[in-house]
């Protein structure tokens, strides 16, 4: 009875897309009362990149068929493109804490907020696509993602994240040429030398 029962959920488990993106949008990330205690580092073994649905300039990151760890997306930053990161781990509301990526040679600290999610608060952040933040995602081997309470997420290796990052720079406007710095001060109002009187010396006698 109890194999017939769990057969429906291996099946239903089974037609799920890879790292549901849309989880936290179905199921919500539950709240939780702070302080809260740390949870355990998820087991990552077959996670997998894949771009989301819809929309070409966000990366997800999970199982197959399980829900999303973390998320990567190209955005709109105002002053330029911005790289947006996602860690879906429930958060204390109005926390802050520094998300630690270390690897491929590299080891970055960005900010990362608490951020509303539904009725419940996941880590969330946002930096420029040019900050050198982003090099360890780069490479070719797996990044460890640490969040203060929210374990250790380990990123295996996918080209993705890589190409991510440089089609997000690309966006970004040329820089300007740089110009001549203006004169400023007296020296900008102060008229041309007076030449009268300042011709070359006479030439010697000639013999």
């Amino acid at each position: 009875m109890r194999g017939a029962a769990l057969l429906p959920l291996a099946l239903l488990a089974a037609c799920n897309p890879p790292a549901a993106d849309d989880y936290v949008a179905r199921v919500g990330v539950t709240g939780r009362d702070a302080p809260s205690a740390p949870i355990a580092s998820p087991d990552t073994k077959g996670a997998v990149w894949a771009p989301s649905p819809g929309n070409p300039q966000r990366l997800v990151y999970g199982k197959p068929g399980e829900r999303v760890l973390f998320a990567f997306e190209c955005v709109d930053g105002g002053t330029g493109p911005a790289l947006t990161y996602t860690r879906f781990a429930a958060a204390d509301a109005h926390a802050k804490a520094i998300l630690a990526l270390v690897g491929n040679g590299h080891v970055a600290r960005l900010k990362i907020d608490a951020t509303r999610s539904g009725a419940g608060w996941l880590w969330q952040g946002s930096e420029p696509a040019v900050s050198v933040n982003f090099e360890s995602l780069t490479g070719g081997r797996q990044v460890e993602a640490t969040v203060p309470g929210a374990g250790s997420l380990i990123l295996n290796p996918s080209p993705l994240p890589g190409e991510l990052i440089l089609r997000c720079r690309s966006l970004a406007p040329p820089a300007a040429p740089a110009s001549a710095p203006a004169t400023t001060g007296a020296a900008a109002n102060s008229p041309p030398p007076d030449t009268t009187g300042t011709a070359g010396p006479p030439l010697p006698p000639a013999r």
